[in-house]
Parts: structure tokens; C-alpha cells; sequence
């Protein structure tokens, strides 16, 4: 879990307006590979969450793989997808780079919607020998990315990520324990409870999804435990990753 700080990738008016999207899980490293009249091009996708991870890990891909005549890259960064790249790396101007962006742009993920960042696809061509053209160049590269992304969907390593707001409860602390259980019964994620020094009260913190209704919910719910003695009070803004 990561602090959620808003800034120009996540909208001019913070997280109000923050909405799920689709990740690749942290640990993935989803690869594919296509041949074309004899040339190699495999897709390796990765989870990145800033501009320097993703230049990092194509310039790694390079070392590790310095016989493949082109690395060619693209990444989508951020909540609202506002940070787009995408490198020919010697390939002719658009046949590379822009189709792998593409791809990662406009694949559909699980929920329906083409929603997918905070990835980095690197494709590695070794040449055949025979050129393809600037089709096939645009076909292949977008073919090696696609199904990639189909695998990453096969061997279940999408997540959802989603933006919550976190809060802080004081209870008394012989209601404490009652608080914590209707609140997990009632899907609030309770992450951690507190206890003052003289043993009167405990401080709960927890986290609902960051949308009107959950939040309104989430002060009814603490108004009826409390017969209307205590309000959740805001702390900080972060994002969680779910199972898709």
C-alpha cells in the first residue's frame, strides 16, 4: 500500500475524482513471443510506477539481451493515464513504439473497460534477415503486446487499484472491540487500533473506498455505534490493490 499523494497524473482536483483502473501485480513479469518471416519479437510487461522504474528496466532489459537488434518500449503511467511514452529504437518512426502503446491503451482488461496502467512493455526483435514492411512492423509489435497482456489475464496477474480514504475513530475502549467487529462485518477495512496511555479510549484507523457514498455510509454506520457521540475523522489518502 502507497500514500496517495494527488498530483498532475491523478487530476487537478485530487482524489475526488480518483476511479479505479488495472494493474499488473507487483511481482509479474509477463512475457510472449511472435515470429515473422523469421524474426523474433518477444513482449515483456512489467508493473512500473514512475518514469525512472520504467527507463531502468528497459535499459536492463538491453544488458541482459544485447544480441536482439532493437528494444523498443512504450509505458502509461498513473491514475488517469496521463503519463504515455513510447521508443522505435531505430525501428522506422511509428512501426515500433506508437503500436505498443497502443496496445496497452486499448487492450480491454477483465472489467470491461480499457483501463490499464502503471506498465512498461518492452519488445525485443531479433532480425531474420527479411524486412517486413511497415505493416508488418505495426502488426508484429502489437501482436507481441496483446498477447502478453492475454497471459497476464490467463495466469490471473491483474489487480484492481483503488483509491481510499482513510479514517480515525476514538472509542470508548469497552466498545472498542464490539466497534472494530460490525465495522469488518460491514466491509470497512480496519487497519490498526491504538490505545491511549491511560487505557480510556482506542484510536481505530480505517479505510473505505474513496466515493461519496461509502463515506456518507461509513459516518452512519459510526453515528449508530455511537448513538451519534462520535464522527470519523479524515487522515490520509492511499491506494490498495485488489483481486480482479
Amino acid at each position: 500500500m502507497s500514500t496517495f499523494t494527488p498530483g498532475p497524473d491523478a487530476g487537478s482536483s485530487g482524489s475526488e475524482h480518483a476511479r479505479p483502473y488495472s494493474v499488473l501485480s507487483p511481482t509479474a513479469e509477463i512475457t510472449h513471443e511472435v515470429e515473422r518471416r523469421r524474426s523474433r519479437f518477444r513482449a515483456h510487461l512489467i508493473r512500473s510506477e514512475s518514469e525512472a522504474a520504467a527507463q531502468a528496466w528497459v535499459e536492463e532489459l538491453r544488458r541482459a539481451y544485447p544480441d536482439a537488434r532493437h528494444h523498443c518500449s512504450a509505458w502509461v503511467l498513473g491514475p488517469e493515464r496521463r503519463i504515455q511514452r513510447a521508443h522505435d529504437d531505430g525501428e522506422p518512426s511509428g512501426t515500433a513504439g506508437a503500436p505498443i502503446l497502443a496496445a496497452l491503451m486499448k487492450s480491454e482488461m477483465p472489467g470491461g473497460a480499457a483501463d490499464l496502467s502503471d506498465v512498461t512493455a518492452v519488445v525485443l526483435r531479433w532480425f531474420g534477415g527479411t524486412l517486413l514492411g511497415p505493416g508488418g512492423l505495426v502488426s508484429a509489435y502489437s501482436d507481441a503486446v496483446t498477447g502478453a497482456l492475454r497471459g497476464a489475464q490467463e495466469q490471473g496477474q491483474l489487480r484492481v487499484r483503488a483509491p481510499m480514504r482513510g479514517f480515525e475513530v476514538s472509542a470508548p475502549i469497552s466498545e472498542a472491540g464490539r466497534w472494530e467487529h460490525e465495522l469488518r462485518a460491514a466491509g470497512v477495512l480496519v487497519t490498526a487500533t491504538d490505545y491511549t496511555d491511560d487505557g480510556a479510549h482506542a484510536h481505530i484507523r480505517l479505510s473505505v473506498p474513496d466515493a461519496q457514498t461509502q463515506v456518507a455510509d461509513l459516518h452512519r454506520r459510526i453515528a449508530a455505534l455511537s448513538a451519534g457521540a462520535v464522527a470519523p475523522e479524515p487522515s490520509t489518502q492511499h491506494w490498495v490493490d485488489r483481486p480482479r
